[in-house]
């Protein structure tokens, strides 16, 4: 990546931080959906139909596969997440040194959103079994969490690395 004479933002660098405000709008899209999930296992609506929300949710949305990108460098389209890890972190640190803590601390959301995500799932499984109060509220209580954590994450790193995007001609790697 280059940076514009005297390192001020361009068109090029503009468009890089409306990508990545556009991908972020599709996961909070999906935290809407995650939120009213919440609201309907707490209104007590039937197990098999949270499940299947879930299930649902898991197989096509941004968030779940945001799990498994910041773990197993795949899916979540894979350009994006593979990209933040493997190419646009080492970049941000390089062409900014005064981000590695803000780096370093979306590295480790990412982590924490996995473990969030694994707790959604196993509290889902346990739905319509024994317990069914107890796991009801785990469940809410998860998926409240990773709504709540994410988007901050997400405000987070957009308010945190789009001025050094903003000064790049070019994705890092491209």
């Amino acid at each position: 990546m280059t940076l514009t004479e005297q390192g001020r933002p361009n068109p090029r660098g503009e468009a890089m931080v409306a990508e990545l405000t556009w991908v972020h709008d599709m996961i909070r899209h999906d935290l809407g959906v995650i939120r009213q999930m919440a609201a309907d296992t707490e209104e007590g609506r039937p197990a098999s139909a949270i499940r299947g929300a879930i299930r649902s949710l898991a197989s096509g949305s941004a968030v779940w596969q945001l799990k498994v990108s910041c773990l197993q460098h795949c899916r979540f389209v894979h350009s994006h997440h593979t990209h933040e890890s493997m190419l646009l972190f080492p970049a941000l640190r390089e062409a900014n040194p005064a981000l590695g803590a803000v780096v370093d601390k979306l590295e480790a959301d990412h982590a924490h959103v996995s473990g969030l995500l694994d707790e959604v799932e196993a509290a889902s499984h346990q739905l319509g079994q024994a317990g069914e109060p107890a796991t009801r509220e785990r469940l809410v209580t998860a998926l409240r969490t990773l709504s709540a954590d994410l988007l901050a994450h997400l405000e987070y790193e957009e308010e945190h690395i789009s001025g050094t995007l903003r000064t790049w001609t070019r994705w890092p790697g491209w």
